[in-house]
């Protein structure tokens, strides 16, 4: 039996994407907010200017487009051959695996050499036009898409590891970062989410899941911490309702958006800085 972290051959044959940076997004276990960081960074990228796609790869959970209230819009064609990517601003162009689902429930039973073909097909097939950042949000832990897309994907920035502050969670971030370095890809950094929750009666902070920990496994782990985004109620809301929390009125000035736009800061930061 092979080892269990035999390392696949590295990126064999980029696929031609105009694109200046791919940012990957992976966690190490499910359930810590990975799709609430990826959604939210690219709407901060595509708030502040940049020219911005964002790529569901979670193939078997897609909820990008639930959060992002594009849920019944479908990909189209100008020109029968390139699809064009859902729009969610002027600068951020959305593709997901829901948007080709005949219903909401229908499930994805598909092995890797399919998963590998439609996030080919995601890549090069994709009128992406001249992208600053490529966010992609890849499904938990370790598998397929991971590989596939580290393997196809050109100008790959790194990896953005998310976690929440507990200990059970810290526990899979080491096995996140080694693999993405196994893989032979920079960690870009690591975020912490779901980091305290400010008391709407008392306006304390409570830490509900402990807090520090991503910040204390960045610095075991010799990678940079990008920032702490804590729980907010609205922010919940909007992803529910499928209306982008920096779409609404006055949520610039929210403390959890300026959180997002400081991990997006210090994303750029790491990366033009090597």
């Amino acid at each position: 039996m092979a080892p269990a972290t035999q390392t696949p051959p590295h990126r064999p044959e980029n696929v031609d994407i105009s694109v200046q940076h791919v940012v990957l997004v992976l966690s190490g276990k499910g359930g810590v907010g990975k799709s609430t960081v990826a959604a939210n960074l690219a709407l901060a990228f595509s708030n502040h200017g940049y020219q911005t796609g964002l790529l569901d790869l979670d193939i078997h959970g897609p909820d990008i487009p639930k959060m992002l209230g594009i849920e019944e819009a479908h990909l189209g064609s100008y020109d029968q051959k390139h699809i064009d990517p859902v729009q969610v601003t002027g600068t951020l162009g959305v593709v997901s695996m829901a948007f080709l689902l005949p219903e909401k429930s229908t499930p994805v039973i598909w092995r890797g050499p399919m998963k590998m073909g439609a996030i080919r097909q995601f890549l090069e097939d994709v009128n992406w036009g001249d992208l600053d950042y490529l966010v992609v949000d890849l499904p938990p832990g370790t598998g397929d898409e991971a590989l596939s897309i580290a393997q196809l994907a050109p100008n790959i920035a790194g990896v953005v590891v998310v976690t929440t502050p507990q200990e059970v969670a810290i526990l899979d971030i080491s096995k996140a970062v080694r693999f993405v370095q196994e893989i032979g890809l920079p960690v870009i950094g690591i975020v912490e989410n779901m980091s305290g929750l400010t008391c709407p009666h008392c306006g304390k902070d409570i830490d509900l899941f402990g807090a520090g920990g991503g910040e204390r496994a960045a610095q075991d782990l010799g990678v940079p911490f990008l920032g702490s985004i804590p729980l907010d109620p609205e922010m919940r809301k909007a992803a529910d309702e499928g209306r982008p929390f920096i779409l609404r009125s006055g949520a610039a000035e929210n403390p959890t958006w300026k959180k997002f736009d400081e991990v997006m800061e210090n994303l750029i930061r790491v990366i033009e800085g090597r």
